[in-house]
This record gives structure tokens, sequence and C-alpha cells, in this order.
């Protein structure tokens, strides 16, 4: 059983990716923002928020529907009641790619544009975001999915060569990768979790990918 589970993972490069385009706004006003906050937490000198990403960044929403997790990445600045978020800069939260629960691929934002997804690492990393919350487990639908969008960002992007979830970020904190300059801002997250991570890495296990730096 094993051996058939491998060989089919072999052949998953070659099955077809459907990826629905869902675009978020992204006026001048949030590149404008979002130029301040990479100034604010990177490098004052920035002039561009284009990126070259060698991290793949796995979260869950936390929010139970596809519908409302677009709209939350939707708003250009971020809600007010994120007190230690907002705090940190005015620009929304953002993801290049939402994954529905039955496993349908949305792509949110242009990939060479930073997204808002993770503390230290947006310069660094394109990110995947799934809809559910540790209450509302993910399933197998977005493993396969995810597992398919991985593989297709590979093949786009050589440069990739890490796989993290959002609960392992902290692990690049002292690496060259790591940029943000508030040692103060840091937050605890434990998405997309330990098993769902374990079940992604074994299914593009070919590929090579790094946990940690």
């Amino acid at each position: 059983m094993k051996a058939v589970l491998i060989a089919l993972l072999t052949i998953w490069p070659i099955l077809p990716i459907r990826i629905r385009q869902w675009p978020i706004s992204f006026s001048q006003k949030r590149k404008t923002e979002t130029l301040k906050y990479i100034q604010t937490h990177y490098d004052s000198n920035a002039k561009s928020i284009k990126i070259d990403p060698s991290i793949i960044v796995v979260h869950h929403t936390g929010i139970n529907t596809l519908k409302g997790s677009w709209a939350t990445f939707n708003r250009e600045t971020i809600h007010s009641m994120r007190k230690k978020v907002s705090k940190a800069g005015s620009v929304n939260v953002s993801i290049h790619f939402l994954v529905s629960r039955d496993g349908h691929i949305f792509q949110l934002m242009p990939l060479n544009l930073m997204a808002r997804h993770v503390i230290g690492l947006n310069r660094k990393s394109i990110g995947i975001e799934n809809v559910g919350s540790d209450k509302n487990s993910l399933t197998r639908a977005q493993l396969n999915a995810n597992a398919r969008l991985i593989r297709y960002l590979k093949k786009r992007k050589p440069k990739l060569k890490y796989l993290i979830g959002h609960h392992e970020y902290r692990d690049f904190e002292n690496s060259m990768f790591f940029e943000e300059k508030d040692s103060k801002y840091r937050t605890i997250k434990s998405d997309p979790g330990k098993s769902f991570m374990r079940q992604i890495r074994y299914r593009v296990k070919d590929l090579k990918f790094k946990a940690r730096p």
C-alpha cells in the first residue's frame, strides 16, 4: 500500500491544476502603505514592494467560510480591533493564494508583490491561506490542493527552497531571511498545525523543501 501511495505521489506533477483568479483590492493606496510597512519594519531605503521569494508559508484563516476569508483580505486597511497588528502598520493583511474547504485554489494577488502575512518573512515568502481554524480542522481536499499548488509554485519559481507553517516562522528569527527590526513585534501562531504540515511535506517530499534555515 505504501509503495502504491509513493507511486501516486510521483505522478502528481503532471496532474492539471486550476487556479481561479479572485483578486483582492490592491489600489495605489494599499501599495503605498505596503511600502511604508517595508520601510518601517525592514529597510528604510526600500523603493519597491516587489519580492523574490525563497519560502512558502502555509496558514489557515481562522474563519470558516470562503467569502468571509476573502472579504477579510480584501480590506485595504487593518481592522482597529487587531490592536497588536494594527499598531505595527495600517496596511491590511493579505495573501497570495486562498484554498477553499473543497480544495478550490484562488489567487488573490500577484506573486511578485509583497503580502503582509507573516512577521519578518513577508519579503521572502509566498503565502497560502486555507479556509478553516483550530476548531474546524483542514480537509483532505485542502491537503491535496496545497500539494498541487506547491508543486506548481516550485516549477514557476525554482528559488523556493523552504516550506513552513505559520506556526514555524520564529525558527527563522536568527537567520538571514528574518528582517523584522522591532524585537517586540512577535505573535504566537498555531496555524495550520503540525499534522497538516507533516502531511503536506509527505506529499511533496520529492521536492526536498527545507523546514528550517
